[in-house]
This record gives C-alpha cells, structure tokens and sequence, in this order.
C-alpha cells in the first residue's frame, strides 16, 4: 500500500480517463467516497484542531507557568493523542511522506532509544532542539508525542508550573511541529489533485488505483491492519500471556495515563470508518448482519475499555478483573479481524492483503 502510494507520487499528472468500474464490487467507488468524506477528512480536521489547541496551551504555559497552565496543557495533551488515535490506522496517502508518521508519534522504542535522545536533549539544554527549523532535521523520536509526553508528564515535569525554562521550550517546539504536520496533512488530504481525488476516480490512467476494487481492497485494509495494530503491537506489547509477565512500561502513553483512551478511540475510528463507508447499502440483505457483528464487538470492547479509562495502566495490569477486560479486548480483536478480514472481504470478493505491520 505505502510503496504503491510513493510510486504513483513520481508519475501522477492532472488529467484521468473516465473512471471504469467494469469489473469492481458493486457500490466501491461510493463506499470509499463516504468513508472519505464521512470520516477521514473530518477526523484528519480534528487532528488538525487539536494539535492547534494543543500548541497554544503549550505556548501559555510558557509564557505564563502554573498549575493551572500546566494542567490546561496536559489537557490539550490528552485532546490531541485521543483525536490522533482517532485516524492513525489510515496508513497511505499523506502521512507516509517525510517521515510523517514516525514524526507524529516514534513507537514502539522497546529499547528506549527515542527516550534516552529526549532525556539528553534536555539534560544538555540543546538549543538546536527549541528551534522548529532545526527539530525537524533530528531524530524523529524526538519531534513528536513520545518527547512532548516525556516534556509534559515525566521525570521533573511538575517544575513547569513553577518557570518554564527550556524544557517548555522544547515541548513548544514539538507542539508546533505536531502543528505543522497535522495541519499538512489535512490539507493532502483535501487537496482536489492529491490521494483523495486518486483514491475515488479510479481508472486506467490512474497511477494508483485502475479499479474501484483496487480503491475497495485500501478501505477495508485500514481495518484490517488497524485491528491487527490495536491488538499484536499496542495490545500485545505490555499485556503478557500470563499477568507476572506484563510489562506496563511497554505500554503507549502510559506516563500520560492515555493507553486506554488511545486504543479506544484506535477501534472507535475502525467503527466509524466502516460505517461513514455505508456497507449495508451495498450487501445482499442475508449479508448484513456482518457490519451489524462488528459494530455489536465494538461496542462489547469499547464498554469493556470504558471501565478503565484513565486508570494508570499498571495499576489496571495489578487487578485481575480490570486485566481481565484487557484480555477480553484482545479476544475480541481477533474475532473482528476475522470479520473483517474473511468475511466482508468475502462478500465484496476481496483477498486481505499483506500486513502493514512487515512494511508492504
């Protein structure tokens, strides 16, 4: 998906040939233009919303340190990962470009590299580091949400309420290359000549869609792969097979307190996709209670986080009834996926590709 959408990159001009749709699933073209209107842009424009609000608490908080300012930002912190976890799955298009995604957010770092690359840029006060210009020619661990949660939430965080210094420094930096890139990559995202206008005008002159099964196939794989994110990487990453093995540490956002909420809003925008794409609509009626299956199991999943909200994860990890919902979402993540996956795939006569997980 990644390497098609750069490809087509090089050669994509203006003009397209008459969409033909001879041979694609009945209703393609018009599922992947709701789930593009309905949802990927407005969530793209929420990101963007967010990382702006998120910015200009930052900037308060710099000007003006206190508890009250660190809080609002913190909050903003909170507002922006929730509102990223809400499109990150979409995993083509914009974001691929310039190291985007990484840039966002650098995770999993199970060897602390990005950590220990924050922890010295603040230790040594590295000047290179509160100038956007320069930021964005380091690492990209150090340019988005991993650095910004560490600035915000880790070791010596609370003495933001006191001065500000350069460790507010640094996090305006990252905030407004957060900023920046959302803001970007709403924009591509809307751009009438970019992947939006590719992705729903497929044809043989198109670069990279020529069938509106091919079009199809990249709607129905952000699920796919997103679910399959949701459960073997953010899941599986500190939830052990047995509890004396979990590794709360692993676990994304968890100085934040944001793991939960950020796998909930990953498998809410898996739902909300899916139904902006209108499936039923073009299902034969003894097929339908297949989108009706995946809205009931996320339901069952998104009640099962709901009751963890907020809690440290550690602490969730500690009590084994609060664990055992975790594991029940992991269950239930593999039944989606076959969903998904087998079954309305099938019944749209697609084949799920390979995982965005091994860099297809």
């Amino acid at each position: 998906m990644r390497l098609r959408f750069l490809v087509a990159l090089a050669c994509f001009g203006p003009v397209f040939s008459v969409p033909a749709y001879a041979q694609s699933p009945d209703g393609a073209v018009e599922m992947v233009a709701g789930a593009l209107h309905g949802y990927i842009q407005p969530a793209y424009r929420a990101f963007a919303t967010a990382a702006d609000a998120l910015h200009e608490r930052v900037e308060t908080l710099c000007q003006e340190p206190s508890a009250e300012t660190l809080e609002a930002a913190r909050a903003g912190f909170d507002e922006a990962v929730q509102a990223w976890a809400g499109i990150e799955l979409v995993r083509f298009g914009p974001v691929t470009q310039d190291n985007r995604l990484e840039r966002i957010f650098y995770w999993p770092d199970r060897r602390s590299i990005g950590l220990k690359q924050v922890q010295g840029i603040l230790a040594t006060e590295d000047a290179s580091a509160t100038s956007l210009d320069t930021l964005v020619q380091k690492s990209v661990a150090v340019q988005g949400f991993g650095a910004l949660e560490f600035s915000l939430f880790g070791t010596g965080s609370d003495d933001l309420a006191d001065q500000a210094g350069f460790r507010c420094d640094y996090a305006r930096t990252v905030t407004a290359n957060l900023d920046e890139t959302a803001s970007q990559l709403s924009a591509g995202w809307t751009d009438d000549d970019g992947i939006s206008r590719l992705w729903t005008e497929p044809g043989a002159d198109n670069p990279l869609y020529r069938s509106g099964e091919e079009s199809l196939s990249d709607l129905i794989d952000i699920a796919i792969h997103g679910l399959e994110l949701v459960r073997d990487v953010r899941i599986n990453g500190f939830l052990a097979e047995v509890p004396g093995d979990d590794q709360p540490k692993q676990a994304l956002f968890w100085r934040s307190r944001q793991t939960i909420p950020a796998i909930r809003s990953n498998l809410r925008s898996v739902g909300g996709l899916l139904d902006a794409a209108g499936l039923e609509e073009h299902l034969a009626e003894d097929k339908r209670w297949i989108p009706d299956s995946i809205r009931f199991e996320l339901a069952n999943a998104d009640r099962a986080l709901a009751a963890l909200d907020d809690d440290p994860i550690a602490d969730i990890l500690a009590d084994p009834d609060r664990r055992a919902k975790l594991d029940y979402v992991r269950i239930v993540t593999s039944g989606l996926s076959d969903l998904v996956g087998r079954q309305l795939s099938g019944e749209y006569g697609l084949t799920a590709g390979f995982s965005s997980l091994d860099g297809d």
